[in-house]
């Protein structure tokens, strides 16, 4: 029935094909506009609507390198090919697909009817677009880029006006025609609805190579994410919602000393305590990001490793809803190594750097190298300003761990009661407004290195106890923690107390003492080397005026007999603190001279004002005595400026309040 509906509109389209090949005169009422356009277009390309035979375009190389060119297409397509052709395949019909040029790729289907028809451009290796065989389904669909179907005389070839095509464009992910695929037949096999088949059939193969598609850049992105996984150099585990772990990467497995089957689908609690489970499992609950926090993860073989991990919910695009968690982690000390590089934990001053030609300072030198190259605990003992600080810095240079951290603690710069958790570190809840996670102290950060531990005289005594403990079992236990942390480090411990006297005095622990005792080493003040004062004057007038950027053309005798003469009581850091105070006050170009020095330096003789007779008076002073007189001057001149008075003087405003206190000079404030 269908059929013979189509075969009665047939004849409309023979009579407006007759006027239009046999005179030229288009009928645009007898047929559809784009039968009209493509028949026109069909005539300028000079086609013969009486040809009989039309040869196949490709030979065999050319059709096999076309069918590899389009080999995704042609893989995807003849597996809908086929369905179809099942569905219909009784009413005698075929079914084909062209690439975008018109070159047939696969056909099936009955091929007795081209037997029977003869040859309309039906094979394997032909071309069927309208600037070779005139309007038909498929080189029609090409040239407008839509469904199409031709019925009989529609055809503009006579050879095909017993046929009729549906054809579909095949598109490609950005929308650009990959093939065509079509359904001929004799007119009277053909349903109106064959055209539906073939679109749909087409939509199918598009959908599936876009699918395909997807999933090929999907495996790419999972190659290119485990890759990524298994490259990285920290750890990183994935869990479910549940606690599973999902995956984990090659430098956790190695870490943690573990095979993918040990840990890959089962809980986390296998390398997480109770403690840090209820912590991951928390987040998955309440959804948030963590990061930096400090956890202990458990190897195969039970032994914890201290880590610094983040954690980063996977949520559900479209409920928000948390899947899963990734775990990123690396080991503490690593994190601890990088924190040090980054804050300038290493030590600057070598051997080289101390100054001084005396005896004294050389043989103190020679000691603190020979001490530099054992592991033994070193104690650097001489007053304030005389360089302890710098003799630290050159022995851990000098040692195997001079490519480790160099961490510093100045125990009296600190309040008494965090003195103990800078050393060791403290967990999180230790503590009213202790830090989220922890902290670690100094110790951990100076794992593998040498931690310099300057005026120990003055830490608390239950620290004291504390230290002990950490030299003697080269373990800590942070402050409000029980987990046992190994440490590997080099003490050097530096004081300008007599540690003796304070041990008798009850204010600092024998047995730390003598286990601090190992190496002392006693570096002279500046007063038992005079013969360096100069070469120290030299040395600050250069690096001073350049860093002023201001000339200065010289040094007179009496500048260097004064300070020659000077007592000393801060050492070279005094030392240093006068040449500032004296190029700041000199005119550019001009010359150190006696008048630069300040007042208190200055102790004349009631006789004779003179720099040959600076330094000596009618009655001899004791050093206490002079330090009074030098504390007291220093604050009138500087009009009771303490931070400027400490400086010059070459001490902290701590040790300066404290020496005001002994020697009664509060008065010298108002």
């Amino acid at each position: 029935m269908p059929g013979k509906r189509l075969l009665s509109k047939n004849k409309n389209f023979i009579k407006a094909w007759e006027l239009f090949t046999s005179q030229g005169i288009l009928k645009r009422e007898l047929i559809r506009d784009v039968i009209a356009d493509s028949w026109l277009r069909s005539k300028a390309c000079h086609v013969d609507p009486l040809t009989k035979n039309i040869k196949i375009k490709l030979n065999d190389e050319q059709l096999a390198k076309r069918r590899q060119q389009f080999k995704r297409l042609l893989k995807t397509a003849k597996h809908f090919m086929e369905s179809l052709h099942k569905i219909v395949g009784s009413t005698g019909l075929i079914v084909r697909l062209t690439d975008r040029d018109g070159y047939i790729l696969e056909c099936i289907g009955d091929m007795e009817l081209i037997e029977r028809y003869g040859n309309l451009n039906l094979y394997i290796g032909c071309n069927v677009k309208e600037e070779e065989i005139g309007t038909n389904a498929i080189g029609t669909a090409l040239a407008i880029g839509m469904p199409i179907q031709v019925l009989g005389a529609e055809h503009y070839c006579k050879q095909y006006h017993n046929w009729t095509s549906s054809a579909c464009p095949i598109r490609d992910e950005k929308g650009e025609i990959l093939g065509v695929l079509s359904m001929t037949g004799p007119c009277e096999n053909v349903h109106p609805h064959t055209l539906g088949m073939v679109l749909a059939a087409a939509e199918s193969i598009e959908n599936e190579m876009k699918l395909e598609q997807t999933n090929k850049q999907l495996k790419t992105a999972n190659k290119h994410f485990y890759a990524i996984m298994e490259s990285i150099s920290e750890g990183l585990i994935t869990i479910d919602n549940r606690g599973i772990v999902m995956d984990i990467n090659l430098f956790a497995r190695r870490f943690l000393s573990l095979n993918e089957e040990d840990i890959v689908g089962k809980s986390i609690n296998i390398i997480l305590d109770k403690t840090n489970t209820n912590k991951i499992l928390k987040i998955i609950s309440n959804g948030k990001k963590y990061e930096e926090s400090e956890v202990y993860f458990k190897t195969k073989s039970g032994r914890k490793i201290y880590c610094i991990i983040s954690v980063t919910p996977i949520k559900d695009t479209s409920t928000h809803e948390v899947e899963g968690i990734v775990i990123t982690f690396k080991e503490a000390r690593k994190v601890h190594k990088l924190v040090n590089k980054i804050v300038g934990a290493e030590a600057i001053y070598t051997f080289e750097d101390i100054l001084g030609e005396s005896k004294k300072i050389k043989d103190t030198i020679k000691l603190a190298s020979a001490a530099a190259n054992s592991d033994a605990t070193i104690l650097l003992l001489g007053e304030s300003g005389t360089g302890k600080e710098m003799f630290a810095h050159s022995i851990h240079n000098k040692s195997p761990r001079r490519n480790k951290p160099f961490v510093f603690l100045n125990c009296a710069a600190i309040p008494r009661d965090l003195v103990a958790t800078e050393l060791f570190g403290y967990v999180e809840g230790a503590f009213t407004g202790a830090k989220r996670g922890g902290h670690p102290g100094k110790f951990e950060l100076a794992d593998g290195g040498t931690i310099f531990l300057d005026e120990i005289g003055d830490m608390p005594l239950e620290t004291q106890t504390n230290l002990l403990r950490v030299l003697e079992t080269k373990e800590v236990v942070r402050i409000g923690g029980h987990h046992v942390i190994p440490t590997n480090v080099r003490v050097i411990a530096a004081t300008h107390k007599d540690l003796k006297k304070e041990v008798e005095l009850g204010n600092f622990r024998r047995d730390l003492f003598y286990r601090l005792n190992v190496m002392p080493i006693h570096i002279p003040p500046i007063r038992n080397r005079r013969k360096d004062i100069k070469i120290f004057i030299d040395y600050f007038l250069e690096k001073i005026s350049t860093n002023l950027g201001k000339k200065i053309n010289g040094v007179s005798d009496s500048f260097y007999e004064g300070m020659m003469n000077y007592s000393w009581p801060g050492n070279v850091r005094e030392l240093q603190n006068v040449m500032q105070l004296a190029i700041n006050i000199v005119d550019n170009h001009g010359v150190l001279e006696y008048e630069h020095l300040p007042s208190h330096m200055k102790l004349k003789d009631t006789a004779k004002d003179t720099p040959q007779n600076h330094g000596l008076s009618k009655e001899l002073l004791t050093l206490e005595e002079i330090e009074r007189i030098a504390i007291s001057k220093t604050i009138r001149e500087v009009d009771g400026n303490m931070a400027l008075a400490a400086k010059i003087l070459g001490i902290g405003r701590s040790t300066l309040y404290r020496k005001m206190d002994k020697y009664q000079l509060f008065d010298v404030l108002k």
